[in-house]
């Protein structure tokens, strides 16, 4: 069997504030949460976890893809809670996206500092 993503856990100091605005960008679910987890479901089975860490933790890199309608809405919600974005990874071309890869694609930063990439076709 090929192996698949299943989860990470996504460092957080407010993991509740962390879920809900991934369940809103994402249009995820909240999942059953335990411990020191915050859970939320996304498309084929993956879970992200939310957790405080027990250490300083520099900010990642998370993309995922999602289909150009979704993509429409979640730009939206992003313009109007002027959230600042850009259309790369560099932050040289700020309240863009960019039309790379033959899709569309958006980079934000969520409210723990962590790089979320947005993208409407694979990379390859």
């Amino acid at each position: 069997m090929t192996a698949r993503f299943n989860h990470t856990i996504i460092a957080s100091l407010d993991p509740a504030v962390m879920a809900e605005f991934y369940c809103d960008l994402l249009e995820a679910r909240r999942a059953p949460s335990w411990g020191l987890f915050t859970n939320v479901a996304i498309a084929d089975g993956v879970m992200l976890q939310f957790a405080a860490p027990p250490i300083e933790f520099p900010p990642q890199h998370y993309a995922f893809l999602v289909e150009d309608a979704h993509f429409d809405r979640a730009y939206e919600k992003i313009t109007a809670r002027a959230l600042q974005h850009w259309a790369d990874p560099q932050r040289r071309r700020p309240g863009e996206t960019n039309t790379e890869h033959g899709g569309r694609g958006v980079y934000l930063l969520d409210p723990a500092g962590h790089y979320i990439e947005l993208i409407t076709r694979p990379y390859f």
